[in-house]
């Protein structure tokens, strides 16, 4: 057995959208975070605004003073349209609304190569009406096929890793709907998995644990949260049914080198504090007897 790989742990800022992206950061190389999962949004590092290149160069010289690694989240609920939650999606039935969410991750693409991000992560969208199963079956993974062509190609020539996520409700919403994404298109090398701890606890058929294990090969970004089965709320560690230990000894074990990003994106009213007790949490919760998980 290979050795366990010591966990690098994050905090997503989309649990800190009240503190300016200044201030978010230092506050994590305060607490000790290795680094930071960065939402592209309007309120941190805007994907829209006018200058991002520039304006990215100063947040890679503020991770780089501060030693904190980062992957780049493109979850943002209002980014492409003030009034559609995570809209338009990669499925929306309007060619154009696809076509900015594909523009958008492969700015995200650029962006996470510009700031040596370790992965993008994105995610399917929920299925629309118009591409229910008993009426389209096939029409909604086939929009998933269009719209990720283009950013798997740019992040194959940025070789950054696109990290796709299976999210409750959404069309990718397990581990074996992510297998299926893989076969539609023919395995690409620049296609990887988020696998978010909570999300294992609240759909998955195995335990969490296992999920991680079964995941290994295509592990490339982790978020993590306490949650309970059958209801899709993050929430912080202790409130909810997750066995951690086992978890994060899994984790440990797989080789892993990524991040392990807390997702926390509803409490960002307690975000500094929140920061402070997750990160005591999980050193707490040491997933290897006898040896130094940190």
């Amino acid at each position: 057995m290979s050795p366990a790989t010591p966990l690098r742990l994050g905090y997503g800022t989309n649990g800190l959208t009240d503190l300016r992206l200044t201030d978010a950061l230092a506050l994590l190389a305060d607490l000790g975070y290795d680094g930071v999962g960065l939402t592209l949004d309007h309120m941190h590092l805007d994907p829209l605004a006018p200058g991002l290149p520039a304006r990215t160069r100063q947040v890679a010289e503020r991770l780089l003073e501060l030693n904190l690694d980062v992957t780049i989240e493109t979850g943002a609920r209002y980014v492409l349209d003030p009034r559609r939650k995570h809209g338009p999606s990669l499925l929306d039935p309007d060619p154009d609304g696809r076509a900015a969410r594909t523009a958008l991750l492969t700015t995200a693409v650029q962006v996470a190569a510009d700031l040596g991000a370790h992965a993008v992560h994105c995610f399917s969208g929920i299925t629309p009406a118009d591409t229910a199963p008993d009426t389209a079956p096939d029409t909604a993974w086939k929009r998933l096929e269009e719209s990720l062509t283009p950013v798997l190609d740019a992040a194959a020539d940025a070789r950054v890793p696109l990290a796709i996520e299976p999210e409750p409700g959404h069309l990718l919403a397990t581990l074996a709907d992510f297998h299926h994404l893989r076969a539609v298109l023919g395995d690409p090398e620049p296609l990887g998995l988020t696998l978010d701890i909570g999300h294992c606890q609240c759909l998955e058929p195995a335990p969490p644990a296992e999920c991680v294990r079964d995941a290994a090969p295509w592990l490339r970004h982790v978020q993590i949260e306490d949650m309970r089965r059958g209801v899709h709320e993050h929430l912080p560690f202790g409130d909810g049914e997750i066995d951690f230990p086992p978890v994060l000894e899994a984790l440990a074990a797989t080789g892993y080198q990524g991040l392990t990003v807390v997702e926390l994106p509803r409490h960002s009213h307690a975000g500094p504090e929140l920061a402070r007790a997750s990160i005591e949490f999980l050193r707490s919760q040491t997933p290897l007897k006898g040896a130094p998980a940190w």
